[in-house]
């Protein structure tokens, strides 16, 4: 942890920088942001700072710096890979504040958000105008726009529509020298210099702190059609996805569930599967034209036929599409009735080696006597893999699990990591991915953007 007495000097230059309301010790507060969703154990800060502005940030900045204390910086704690635990103590940066939707351009396509204004209340407020933000993350509802550039989020829509950073036009970033800085632009074209804002989307909070956003909209399609396919197998539902994207059509989503994932799913889920189902993917397609959705449905309904096992079910209005992906929503939560504890990996390989990848979370997982759900945006090859567990003491098992199946996924020709992010789960694998010399590389941009090294330490690069 940090030098105390740094802290204490800088927790008397920050309650004079800020509001002091605003710069918080209550050891309950410190413990409940020291957390995330990422089951990687409590982390808390020394100091929370409540910022409202980028000029605030910028003072924390100055005050770090001046005591070489960490800075984390934080949202809605929604993160799935620890990307906001303060590993060292120091100051915990809460950006939840700045939750303001700044302005609404349709004559333009583009929008101006703060980092905390939460995902699924930003996309009602663009629909009211007619317009479509396409980023859909499964936590919507609780995790904020700054988070999902920190990650470049995803979501079950990003087959079609693509993720975080293709919506992201310019940034306003506070760097930890305490540079204020706008990046981008706010047109939907635009070349000029290095595409920063590319570089700060997905860096995981570990250059500067987003404190504005400028993002591209959609005008919202008019007509959304959802069904639901059973299968006996995942390889059969992966011959199936394999088949509908050879065929040139291109659903809004492809979701797949596999056998334990179904399991999960029947004793709470709106929507029942079959005892005997082997695995489920879950299609949607969108459009302005209610003939040609529903023609790209049935396209798609021939094309997975003779590998499914039963009907092609069509959601016929908007309470059974709800039901369908309730079903998907809360998958992460219903997997805790068949054990209580779990670990969630978010890899990607290339799709045609979707079902290899699944029977190999299976092995590991039965090596190490654990059950593994795997689901997820089969469309994209990007797979949620769940080692479920009982007790913490199972814990370093579960993470041996964990590394077999992050190190088969890179065998396979894929990645780490699709949505979730490095953070602290997986930074003992960059490597294993991307080789000791691009890494090497991505610490020296660290060190330019943070010299001192006080923002986000810990994180994406391992140890050295």
């Amino acid at each position: 942890m940090s030098d105390s007495r740094a802290v204490m000097a800088a927790l008397d230059e920050l309650r004079g920088a800020l509001a002091p309301e605003r710069v918080v010790v209550d050891r309950d507060k410190l413990d409940d942001y020291g957390r995330d969703e990422s089951d990687l154990g409590v982390h808390p800060p020394e100091v929370l700072v409540l910022a409202e502005t980028a000029e605030e940030v910028k003072r924390v900045f100055a005050v770090a710096t001046r005591h070489r204390l960490p800075v984390v910086p934080i949202g809605a704690r929604s993160g799935k890979s620890g990307g906001t635990l303060a590993l060292a103590g120091g100051i915990a940066l809460s950006l939840e504040r700045m939750s303001r939707i700044l302005e609404i351009r349709p004559e333009d396509l583009t929008a101006r958000v703060q980092p905390g204004v939460i995902t699924g209340v930003f996309q009602q407020e663009v629909e009211k105008h007619g317009l479509f933000y396409p980023p859909d993350p499964n936590s919507a509802d609780v995790c904020s726009m700054g988070g999902n550039v920190a990650e470049n989020a995803g979501g079950p829509r990003a087959l079609k529509y693509g993720v975080t950073r293709e919506y992201v036009l310019g940034l306003e970033v506070v760097l930890p020298t305490g540079e204020i800085l706008r990046v981008g632009r706010q047109t939907i074209k635009g070349v000029a210099g290095y595409d920063l804002t590319a570089l700060l989307v997905g860096s995981e909070g570990t250059l500067g702190v987003v404190t504005e956003i400028t993002v591209k909209l959609l005008p919202r399609p008019r007509h959304v059609s959802t069904a639901l396919v059973v299968f006996k197998s995942v390889e059969d539902a992966a011959r199936a996805i394999s088949r509908v994207l050879a065929s040139g059509v291109i659903p809004r989503c492809l979701e797949l569930l596999d056998d334990v994932a179904l399991q999960a799913c029947a004793k709470s889920a709106p929507f029942k599967f079959p005892a005997d189902a082997g695995a489920a993917v879950m299609v949607e397609a969108d459009g302005n034209d209610e003939e040609g959705v529903f023609a790209e449905i049935v396209r798609i309904a021939e094309l997975v036929q003779a590998d499914a096992a039963g009907e092609v079910i069509v959601a016929q209005n908007e309470a059974q599409r709800r039901d369908i992906w309730e079903t998907r929503k809360y998958l992460s939560v219903n997997l805790r009735g068949l054990h209580p504890l779990k670990l969630s990996e978010d890899i990607a390989v290339p799709r045609s080696r979707i079902p290899e990848m699944v029977r190999k979370t299976r092995e590991i997982g039965a090596k190490h006597g654990f059950l593994v759900a795997t689901y997820g945006h089969a469309g994209d090859g990007n797979l949620h893999a769940n080692v479920l567990f009982d007790r913490e003491d199972e814990r370093p098992r579960v993470e041996r699990a964990v590394g077999e199946v992050l190190r088969a996924a890179v065998d396979m020709g894929g990645t780490i990591t699709g949505e979730h992010g490095v953070g602290l789960a997986k930074r003992d694998y960059l490597e294993y991915e991307q080789g000791k010399a691009l890494v090497a590389l991505q610490r020296r941009l660290k060190a330019l953007f943070d010299p001192l090294g006080i923002l986000n330490p810990g994180k994406i690069f391992p140890p050295e």
